[in-house]
């Protein structure tokens, strides 16, 4: 099987023209795990796959990340087919959050009578989750505060920072075994993003060669990470990932 992540949107919440960053994994081509869903995510993934994603892992509830979620309840809601089947993954400190932010509104449709998560089923995680048959680790970034982020592995695959400061102790554990890693980063760092200087300090060489970094601020930031000697990830690009081993039996 041809494993795959493709970029939906690559950009910082500022640079709307780059597209909210979010990402989807594709395995034989076919689209498996939506990564975020940002307020312009649900129209890019119905341009290119043609229908509403099955299974969604959100890293955090800033709305660049999480945007997207009211206008995909009406859309689940209102097709009987897929209402209750969307599957919403989410570290279990998140849903306090998830539910404030995205949630709670007072009457989620103007008649009544219906309740945001009906729409889906959330799945509140803390080591990780099994999807179909596959064990996803997830783990702690260091993003705005302290136990509002959080980032996702595939063993032997890949490893998806979200929008994080450098995490060396985590990447020495989940991307040990050459798995490509889509990681923060920014021209200049601050509190809550990575810069380009951070990686530099915080990561040995072997380690920025797996790295292909998103959520910079520009096409010219882009490139300008580019010019340094960094894989960038475009818009609509699909990056090709090492196949993981079998599904890990002791996992979970």
């Amino acid at each position: 099987m041809n494993w795959s992540l493709r970029f939906l949107g690559v950009g910082a919440a500022h640079a709307v023209e780059l597209g909210s960053s979010a990402a989807v994994l594709e395995c034989a081509g076919k689209p498996m795990l939506l990564i975020d869903c940002g307020p312009d995510t649900l129209d890019r993934y119905q341009a290119l796959y043609g229908e509403l994603p099955r299974a969604i892992y959100l890293t955090h509830t800033h709305l660049d990340h999480v945007g997207g979620m009211e206008r995909l309840f009406t859309r689940v809601w209102f097709d009987p087919a897929r209402r209750g089947g969307v599957r919403v993954f989410a570290h279990a400190a998140l849903v306090p959050w998830l539910q404030t932010r995205v949630a709670d509104y007072p009457g989620v449709l103007a008649e009544g009578g219906v309740n945001f998560w009906e729409a889906f089923r959330l799945v509140p995680c803390s080591r990780g989750f099994w999807l179909d048959g596959w064990w996803f680790d997830v783990f702690a970034t260091r993003h705005h505060r302290p136990g509002t982020s959080f980032g996702l592995a595939l063993h032997g695959s890949f490893v998806f920072t979200g929008d994080t400061r450098p995490v060396p102790e985590m990447l020495a554990q989940y991307a040990a075994a050459g798995e490509r890693v889509l990681h923060d980063c920014g021209l200049v760092g601050n509190p809550s993003h990575s810069g380009v200087d951070d990686l530099e300090r915080e990561y040995d060489g072997g380690l920025r060669h797996q790295l292909v970094l998103y959520h910079y601020g520009s096409a010219a930031d882009g490139e300008q990470l580019r010019a340094r000697g960094y894989a960038i990830a475009r818009a609509g690009e699909a990056i090709p990932l090492p196949t993981p081993p079998s599904p890990r039996q002791d996992a979970g």
